[in-house]
């Protein structure tokens, strides 16, 4: 799969705003501007899956992968139903990417961690499928951030998606999983002008992460990050080595960014566009990201 999906893609949570009619449309350009995946996270918008489906059916070339797709919403049954129904119509285009976090006391009672998704993996595999085998690969990875999941993503499935992550993770994380994983990687880009107004975008975003994930936390802890930097208010060192762009110079310095990524493993580098709030799919900022050197078209 590392071979299709191309060097550079997009990730993205704002598709869910737009109507399907419009998604259609973006896709189609996010296809023609020569992205090599388009990845979908979930949230409180659509389902992942039925959102794969309609991004598949809008493009020809274009990969669509989950950013990731939550175990705690779906039967491991429904989850390998909907994996092989989209690897078999649209072969070697859809990446599985799994993950997430128990939100109630149901989803509690599954567990949580590498164990959890370890089981929830066997159950997928045991599912008693009778639709169509996908004639080509198929592509199943984990949101991956700390070393055991890391580790399981390499065991039990064909790599991994860290999220929000510095370059030095993306090294550490091919060590791990050797040569033949997959490894993309989710880089978060500010293409701001005006150098404050982008550093407060950079401070928001990883602020409302760290706050709440504690998997981040330890992640840059891990990495040699003190503990008063790794909080509800970061340090500029940690905002600058987890967030690229901002300022006059964005475009050279995300390309910079891509570049030590793949230098550092990554096979994959697939770009969120922060901007202000809430917002529209940011198409604009797509356009400019397809300038980069790193881009392949395929």
């Amino acid at each position: 799969m590392d071979t299709t999906i191309g060097r550079v893609g997009l990730w993205t949570m704002d598709l869910d705003a737009e109507p399907a009619a419009r998604v259609r449309e973006l896709a189609a350009e996010v296809e023609e501007l020569g992205f090599g995946a388009l990845w979908i996270g979930e949230r409180f918008g659509r389902n992942p899956l039925t959102h794969a489906a309609l991004l598949l059916g809008a493009t020809e070339r274009l990969v669509v992968a989950t950013g990731i797709a939550n175990i705690y919403l779906r039967h491991p049954i429904a989850m390998a139903a909907a994996e092989r129904s989209l690897a078999e119509a649209y072969p070697s285009r859809f990446v599985l990417g799994l993950g997430g976090q128990p939100f109630d006391d149901r989803t509690r009672s599954m567990g949580k961690g590498v164990s959890a998704m370890s089981e929830y993996l066997d159950s997928m595999d045991a599912a008693p499928l009778q639709n169509p085998i996908s004639t080509g690969p198929m592509c199943r990875v984990l949101g991956a951030i700390g070393p055991r999941m890391v580790e399981l993503a390499g065991k039990k499935t064909d790599g991994a998606l860290p999220y929000l992550v510095p370059v030095a993770h993306t090294e550490r994380a091919r060590a791990q999983l050797g040569p033949d994983a997959l490894l993309a990687v989710e880089q978060a880009v500010v293409l701001e002008q005006n150098t404050e107004a982008a550093r407060d975008i950079s401070h928001a975003h990883v602020a409302m992460y760290l706050a709440v994930s504690e998997s981040l936390r330890k992640n840059m802890l891990a990495l040699g990050y003190k503990p008063d930097e790794v909080t509800s208010h970061p340090s500029d060192r940690v905002v600058d080595a987890l967030v690229a762009g901002g300022g006059p110079r964005a475009l050279d310095d995300i390309s910079a960014r891509v570049r030590a990524h793949l230098d550092a493993g990554a096979d994959h580098v697939c770009l969120q566009v922060l901007t202000t709030g809430p917002t529209a799919a940011p198409i604009a900022q797509w356009r400019l990201l397809a300038e980069l050197d790193h881009l392949n078209r395929r």
